[in-house]
């Protein structure tokens, strides 16, 4: 038996070398034929690969830690998109207005939920030795409603939007420049008093926070751009929302990846249902953004929004992994990923932590879906096709391996461009379920597997 399974597994590498020696050769053929269609394809392949990076980034990000498929990750990006067509579109549909306050008040209802298990979870638990429960329950649930009514009003007032969020721009740079200032200057000047530093520091992030706050209210033109924004948000808080109010209580029962499987995948169809009630099935278009002309570059065309697209996959990736490799957060989230049980003992509150990791990754997933949303129509079940490529590209790449995630997404989205050279566009997804079948029979743990 075990010179059986040699023999099948040598056969097996034979047959694989084969597909890859033909499918290079065809390319170079092709290349050599028309080099200018050649530089369309790779253009187009960056374009397309990056949008599955950075769905593979997300997916590997909660895979790695959780170690199970959460197909919510698919609707997040359905979210993301029909969140700024939600935003920035004044259409009917069905004859109603696609901006509904019912909807509104729905994701305004979650916000305030998550935004009040945040609360509970890091400030309650530390203060409630040193305060009285009865005032931190209220001081918590003031702020979570007024988060709440915040978001409503957000939502049901697209056409303010840079109104409505020039404060929130505003304290959010003041916090962060104060916070960069107080660094610097703390080590500039060792042994100084913190008071001194904290009121400068304060004063720069004030100064700098309402310049920014003002200039974002002067700009109606970056409602699009703030409508990205609140779509990845919201989209986050839904994906906390469900892990801490389904999947947490669903693992400490089921202990079975299976039923956390088919409750997400419970989660996805359901989204996809309410998407395609509100909004219909027909495809919709997004509003323009900017780099939508195309530019001519060594035979072949780019948008500017494409080099964009490229952009935020790579931020994303020297994003994650700096969060993972260089920061307290980052080690915690590899010790849930590497043992649960463990962290749990050691000390580590698993269930905030994942619950970031989820918000991560739904705002990654949100992400890739409004920047594949501008470049194509969007649909209700967009989600689902984008989820499926997002795994394939963590397999072609190798799951849980972060740079596995970049390097499978750009190389899925050449394969699909390249693929199509001489077929319609439509055998695209035929070609990326081929190459899941190839990698799944022949290379499991991927181009670069996780170490």
């Amino acid at each position: 038996m075990l010179r059986f399974a040699a023999y099948r597994e040598g056969q097996g590498r034979i047959l694989a070398a084969a597909l890859t020696t033909a499918a290079a050769a065809y390319v170079v053929w092709k290349i050599a034929e028309s080099p200018d269609q050649a530089v369309q394809f790779a253009f187009n392949g960056l374009s397309v690969g990056a949008v599955y990076a950075l769905l593979a980034l997300g997916f590997t990000l909660v895979y790695s830690t959780v170690w199970f498929f959460d197909l919510y990750y698919g609707a997040a990006a359905a979210m993301g998109a029909y969140g700024v067509f939600y935003l920035r579109t004044s259409e009917t549909v069905g004859g109603n207005h696609v901006n509904n306050p019912y909807v509104s008040a729905v994701f305004a209802l979650v916000v305030a939920g998550v935004i009040a298990w945040a609360l509970h979870e890091s400030l309650f638990r530390r203060l409630e030795r040193r305060s009285n429960p009865t005032t931190l329950r209220a001081a918590s649930g003031l702020l979570a409603a007024t988060a709440g009514i915040y978001t409503g009003f957000v939502l049901t007032n697209p056409d303010h939007l840079h109104m409505l969020l020039s404060p929130a721009a505003g304290v959010t740079v003041a916090v962060a420049v104060g916070g960069v200032v107080y660094g610097v200057l703390q080590r500039l000047f060792v042994g100084t008093a913190a008071a001194p530093l904290l009121i400068i520091s304060a004063i720069a992030g004030c100064v700098v926070g309402a310049y920014c706050g003002l200039l974002v209210a002067g700009a109606p033109g970056s409602r699009l751009y703030l409508s990205w924004i609140v779509s990845c948000l919201v989209a986050g808080a839904v994906g906390v929302a469900l892990y801490r109010g389904l999947y947490v209580y669903m693992r400490q029962r089921a202990r079975s990846p299976l039923i956390m499987l088919v409750a997400s995948l419970g989660v996805l169809l359901a989204i996809t249902a309410a998407t395609a009630i509100v909004f219909e099935s027909a495809p919709r278009p997004l509003p323009r953004a900017f780099g939508s002309d195309s530019w001519a570059l060594w035979g072949g065309n780019i948008k500017g929004f494409n080099v964009f697209t490229v952009g935020v996959a790579i931020a994303g990736f020297a994003g994650l992994l700096l969060l993972l490799k260089k920061t307290a957060l980052g080690r915690t989230i590899r010790a849930i990923g590497d043992d649960e049980e463990v962290a749990k003992v050691v000390g580590i509150n698993t269930t905030v932590v994942i619950a970031i990791v989820f918000f991560i990754g739904a705002v990654f997933a949100a992400a890739a879906g409004l920047l594949s949303g501008h470049d194509t129509a969007i649909q209700p079940r967009m989600g689902l096709l984008l989820m499926l490529k997002g795994w394939i590209a963590s397999v072609v790449g190798g799951i849980g391996n972060l740079y596995g995630a970049v390097v499978g997404g750009f190389a899925l989205g050449m394969v699909e461009q390249f693929g199509i050279w001489d077929l319609a566009g439509e055998w695209k997804d035929v070609i990326s379920f081929l190459i899941l079948i190839l990698f799944l029979s022949f290379w499991p743990r991927g181009l670069l597997p996780r170490g």
